[in-house]
């Protein structure tokens, strides 16, 4: 058993050179021996890890980072912290990350501070990847700075993505609807509107093009489109409160299709609650995300749940090189409730 030299306090940090004198090795034997697939002698490995035992040594990520031009840092550009399907996204990455031996830069893109200079900032950190996780991400200036830093792998997550050489990993919108459509129909409903966030970010996601396009092959051609101005439950009640106040009962869509869980929940709020209307009989309301509160009883809301663990998955990969750096659209499942 190889012992410290001395059993007093030490506050220097104990370095490779202090555990291969201590190992009675060299210094690149110990690299070896904290190198992944590096090629050692099992009884040399066994000596430098008793000795860095002893002596508490934790080899420098800063000086491997140097060595193999990788950081193992990732980071996650977020600028819709208020959508609640964003915390089980991050939960999933970070664990995933982690797992993998990376850590997660997260950084919050508001109104002081934006993505081009995020992503210019993240460069100069020098992480591995940079993973685009919002809605109001600029066609533009995402061009712009790919151009400028284009050693920058980037990804986009949950959305669909609109520049070619930056992949993306998403749910399937077009098998989303198809089935949410097929639901519907099989169910008698034939007056469908669709509620979307703001139309400038809206339209990385698909969803309102694919469900008017399957209800187009039924041979239903108007679908009435509500804006809402941001993606929550305040601005759905506003938005389809100002529809229901000036359209008749009889010429109102019978199902609302929810561009997500946020806005079907305000939905569902302001037609109960505000016009008294019975959801499915009056009105049939469904989202999309499935979060957690859409279960409870007091909506109990039709939604399509995203394959979060395998979107992520899909997505670390391409990061570790283990995967063909390409755009991925994944099936996600329909949970059926009360409110179809």
């Amino acid at each position: 058993m190889i012992q410290a030299e001395d059993d007093q306090p030490n506050l220097r940090r104990a370095t490779a050179s202090d555990v291969a004198k201590a190992a009675g090795v060299s210094k690149w034997t110990v690299t070896r021996a904290f190198t992944p697939g590096a090629s050692i002698a099992p009884e040399s490995r066994e000596r430098v890890m008793q000795a860095a035992q002893a002596l508490d040594y934790r080899p420098s990520l800063l000086a491997r980072s140097l060595a193999t031009n990788r950081t193992n840092q990732v980071a996650v550009l977020v600028d819709d912290f208020a959508n609640p399907s964003k915390l089980p996204f991050l939960a999933q990455l970070t664990e995933t990350l982690q797992a993998r031996g990376m850590v997660t830069v997260l950084v919050n893109i508001n109104q002081h501070y934006d993505h081009v200079n995020a992503l210019m900032n993240v460069d100069q950190r020098q992480v591995d990847a940079a993973i685009l996780f919002g809605t109001d991400f600029k066609d533009m200036k995402l061009h712009e700075t790919a151009a400028r830093r284009p050693q920058l792998p980037l990804y986009v997550l949950a959305r669909d993505s609109t520049i070619e050489s930056i992949p993306s990993v998403s749910c399937d919108s077009a098998i989303a609807m198809a089935e949410i459509c097929a639901h519907l129909w099989a169910r008698g409903y034939r007056r469908p509107g669709f509620m979307t966030g703001p139309r400038t970010l809206s339209t990385a996601l698909g969803r309102r093009r694919h469900f008017v396009a399957e209800w187009a092959a039924r041979g239903v051609t108007e679908v009435p489109l509500l804006v809402s101005g941001s993606y929550d439950r305040h601005a759905a009640i506003a938005t389809l409160q100002a529809y229901l106040t000036c359209t008749p009962a009889a010429e109102r869509f019978d199902v609302l299709m929810c561009e997500n869980d946020a806005l079907a929940m305000g939905a569902a709020d302001l037609a109960r609650s505000g016009f008294g209307l019975r959801v499915p009989q009056d009105l049939a309301i469904l989202g999309f995300d499935d979060y957690e509160q859409v279960s409870a009883p007091c909506y109990d809301l039709t939604s399509y749940r995203q394959p979060i663990a395998a979107m992520v998955e899909a997505l670390v990969q391409m990061i570790e090189g283990k995967a063909p750096q390409q755009s991925l659209a994944l099936p996600g499942e329909l949970i059926l409730r009360g409110s179809t």
